[in-house]
């Protein structure tokens, strides 16, 4: 009796082009496994899609002068073309701004929330007192305080590859117009996930 084989492969950013490192490392893996339980006769379905909805997205707009959406245009084309001259082979390939990706993500939160698995607190984020708005993390750069890089990000440094928070880096600039961001509370969503320890 033939197997069902989900293979959710890694939803690359519509913010720039594909390289051999996405390719090579996430993709062409998972399209060998896939087409290798399609030979076994298992029952196979291999997706993923363009994440729209990242900070990635809206920086390379700001940088370029468009609006994000400008972005996606360009990019998740360009993907869909990869994937042909690559011979990858998706069942579906989508994209995060599709209504049913929108409902689903809706459906899921809502059920998390209803049932107490999601839950409101405050923790402390960068804002920026010239451009007057909280900064994500890759808005924010600094120096590393494990490697002394001086152009890592609110979220990890590229030189030794730590993860980092933007209040751990030292002197924390807004990447938009270099002011020094303040840490101010501000609320949001949490999963309870010590509630999944046990089966």
């Amino acid at each position: 009796m033939p197997q069902r084989i989900l293979v959710a492969v890694a939803w690359p950013y519509a913010n720039g082009p594909l390289h051999l490192g996405h390719l090579a490392g996430c993709y062409l893996p998972a399209d060998i496994f896939a087409r290798y339980h399609r030979l076994k006769g298992n029952d196979v379905l291999m997706v993923s899609g363009s994440d729209q909805h990242g900070t990635p997205v809206t920086i390379r707009a700001e940088q370029e002068g468009i609006t994000p959406q400008g972005v996606i245009d360009r990019y998740h084309p360009e993907f869909l073309r990869s994937w042909e001259q690559m011979g990858i082979s998706f069942d579906l390939f989508t994209n995060t701004g599709t209504a049913n990706h929108r409902q689903v993500a809706h459906d899921m939160f809502l059920t998390l929330y209803n049932k107490g698995y999601i839950y409101t607190d405050t923790m402390l984020l960068p804002h920026c007192p010239a451009c007057q708005r909280f900064l994500p993390d890759r808005y924010v750069e600094g120096t590393c305080p494990h490697c002394g890089n001086s152009g890592a990000r609110g979220d990890q440094c590229d030189g030794c590859g730590k993860t980092l928070d933007p209040q751990d880096l030292t002197g924390p600039i807004c990447r938009i117009c270099g002011a020094s961001p303040e840490f101010r509370e501000s609320e949001h969503f949490f999963m309870r996930l010590n509630a999944f320890q046990e089966p």
